[in-house]
């Protein structure tokens, strides 16, 4: 009887390993679904419906997306393969809104600015990499 029960229980394990199994999505450097020889990035099948996940091949993170109030706001990242941040802001109503940054790959601030409705308003600050 105790055999029968391990042997149910691992059955029920193995196939909810398979049935949660996500395919990969192969996508091409402007996220257009591709093959895998042609893709640049990939994205899972089966996601959070308040998170969207992107990653380079090498599945280093590339973007992430995180929604909230009913996907209207949306906080947006985006990575070098090295992993360091490259851009960094929000989303309202599918349009960049608020304060933004981008990043150079060592870290420090390339450009900082205000987006509003999508269009860049106010002053616009670049930096010298070196500084």
């Amino acid at each position: 009887m105790n055999a029968l029960v391990k042997n149910i229980s691992i059955i029920i394990f193995l196939f909810s390993i398979t049935v949660s199994a996500q395919e990969k999505i192969w996508l091409d450097q402007n996220l257009n679904k591709t093959d895998q020889l042609n893709s640049v990035y990939y994205k899972f099948s089966q996601e959070d419906p308040q998170k969207l996940l992107y990653f380079y091949k090498s599945s280093k993170m590339y973007r992430k997306i995180s929604y909230s109030n009913n996907m209207l706001i949306a906080n947006f990242s985006e990575f070098y393969e090295t992993g360091s941040l490259k851009v960094s802001g929000k989303f309202e109503n599918e349009l960049e809104e608020g304060f933004w940054k981008i990043y150079y790959e060592n870290g420090k601030i390339k450009e900082r600015g205000r987006y509003k409705k999508g269009k860049k308003v106010g002053v616009w600050k670049t930096f010298y990499k070196n500084f």
